[in-house]
């Protein structure tokens, strides 16, 4: 007697789970163009990346968040994390977003000094010597020539991710322990580290 077949059967409202990053930012195109990078269907993560306005302080950022989680929610196997630039915000307005950031274990707060670009910037050089906002700006364009506020998504491959986290660490030497002071300094790869972590 032949063997019975076995049928396949998937089980139904059954799916992956896929580990959830929610990012609050200041920007509305570059970081969310940025941080699209990083979802993909075939993916064990998942970004959703909370848009700012222009001119998003970082207390509008962290509001954005929390209401954010008021209304979703979020699996303590899930992270939220705070992207801000350092402009011209003041240490008491950064001091508010990193005491939400020490609430719990998967919130973090990560800053780019001068802003979000100099993280872009270290995809492609060392990143030494900004010496301001319109510096940093000026040095990524060469880059990426025609870049203005859009990022070519095919140019930041893995390899040049990973240049950019081991040149921000290089910089961030001894890791701070709340944001960059220093211009030209950033602590985003560290979330950008956790994202690969599970990716």
């Amino acid at each position: 007697m032949p063997p019975k077949r076995r049928k396949f059967q998937r089980q139904l409202g059954q799916r992956r789970y896929r580990k959830l990053f929610v990012i609050a930012v200041e920007g509305v195109k570059t970081e969310p163009q940025y941080f699209a990078i990083f979802n993909d269907q075939q993916s064990v993560i998942r970004v959703n990346c909370l848009k700012g306005s222009h001119g998003s302080a970082p207390p509008k950022v962290l509001k954005r968040m929390e209401e954010h989680l008021r209304k979703e929610g979020l699996k303590s196997s899930d992270e939220a994390w705070l992207v801000v630039d350092k402009d011209q915000w003041t240490d008491e307005q950064l001091a508010l977003l990193h005491r939400w950031a020490q609430e719990r274990n998967n919130y973090g707060f990560a800053l780019s000094n001068p802003k979000f670009e100099y993280w872009l910037l270290l995809h492609f050089e060392d990143g030494t010597g900004i010496t301001s906002s319109r510096d940093c700006s000026e040095r990524l364009e060469r880059n990426l020539p025609g870049y203005d506020k859009g990022i070519d998504s095919s140019k930041m491959t893995r390899d040049r991710i990973d240049d950019a986290i081991r040149r921000a660490k290089l910089r961030d030497n001894p890791p701070c322990s709340n944001w960059p002071r220093i211009l030209g300094s950033t602590t985003v790869y560290k979330l950008i580290e956790r994202i690969l972590d599970f990716s």
